[in-house]
This record gives C-alpha cells, sequence and structure tokens, in this order.
C-alpha cells in the first residue's frame, strides 16, 4: 500500500480542476448547451400581443371576425387567452417569423405605426426568447373611427320571463 507521506493532496488533477466549469464528463460544454429549450407557439404569440399594444394607435388586434369569435371564446372557461388574437406565428429552433392582424385607430400614419410596431415586437420576442426574429408581418384589417360603436360584449342573461333580453 502507498502511503501519503506528509498529508500531500492525492495524485491527479488539482482539485480547482475537478470542479472547474467545463470538466468531467460533460465534454467541456457550457450549460446552455447541454439540452434544449422548446418554445410553445403561443409564448411567441402572447410576446408579440403585447409588444404590439404597447404602440399608440393600435384599436384592436386581429380581424372583425377573428374579435368577435375571440370574445365568445374569452367567456368559455378554459378558453384561450385573447393576448394572441390576429397574431399568427411560426416558431423554428432559432428563427421565427411572425404575421399581425391590426385595427388602427383613424388619423395615424400607418407606415409609420407597422415600423414601431414591427420594432417593438422585433426587440421583445429576441430579448425573451432568443429566437431571431426573421420578418414581421402586418396586415392593417380596418380603420376604427372615432363614431363608431364599440362591440359591446354584454352578458346573456335570462330574465324572470324566461326569455333572453334583446341585444343593443
Amino acid at each position: 500500500m502507498h502511503k501519503n507521506p506528509g498529508g500531500a493532496p492525492p495524485p491527479g488533477p488539482p482539485a480547482s480542476a475537478r470542479h472547474a466549469p467545463g470538466a468531467g464528463g460533460d465534454g467541456g460544454r457550457a450549460a446552455g448547451e447541454r439540452g434544449r429549450t422548446a418554445l410553445a407557439v403561443g409564448v411567441v404569440e402572447k410576446i408579440a400581443g403585447m409588444a404590439a399594444r404597447e404602440v399608440s394607435g393600435i384599436h384592436a388586434l386581429g380581424s372583425g371576425l377573428a374579435r368577435t369569435f375571440g370574445a365568445m371564446r374569452d367567456k368559455v372557461p378554459g378558453g384561450r387567452s385573447s393576448i394572441g388574437r390576429g397574431i399568427k406565428a411560426e416558431v423554428g429552433e432559432k428563427q421565427t417569423a411572425i404575421d399581425i392582424a391590426l385595427v388602427v385607430e383613424y388619423g395615424v400614419v400607418i407606415p409609420e405605426l407597422a415600423r414601431q410596431v414591427r420594432e417593438n415586437i422585433i426587440d421583445a420576442v429576441e430579448r425573451m426568447t432568443g429566437l431571431e426574429v426573421v420578418e414581421v408581418n402586418i396586415a392593417v384589417n380596418d380603420v376604427h373611427l372615432p363614431d363608431e360603436p364599440e362591440f359591446e360584449e354584454e352578458e346573456e342573461s335570462v330574465t324572470t320571463s324566461g326569455q333572453r333580453p334583446k341585444l343593443k
């Protein structure tokens, strides 16, 4: 048996090398390289939706039909969130492409609004997900006029006579 005279450290790499990052069975890879992070399409759509809503001059996201169906879906328990309404994303491992449909307020300069929306979406999605945004396609589907009534989402209730109230 070999004795270790004078309490010298055992043979082999120094203790600092044994516990240093990149040492051991990981082949020298950083922690970020030891697995995959998969992002659901809905994650990118929600981030893009929130980023678009931060820009002044947007009345709503989505087309009129999408907003109507979305309002009904919001009332269903467990229904999908309206944050990503009007947004479609394609998500790969490293890149994403986003399509967004908008209703703008009357009087805004649409090309300038589109530039601001595009920049805000790209900044937010790239910062939060690490994905490269290859394109943001914007479709302006409508202009909201100041005197247009809002889509009213009334709760449907049953009156004492058993009939539903008339909608406005």
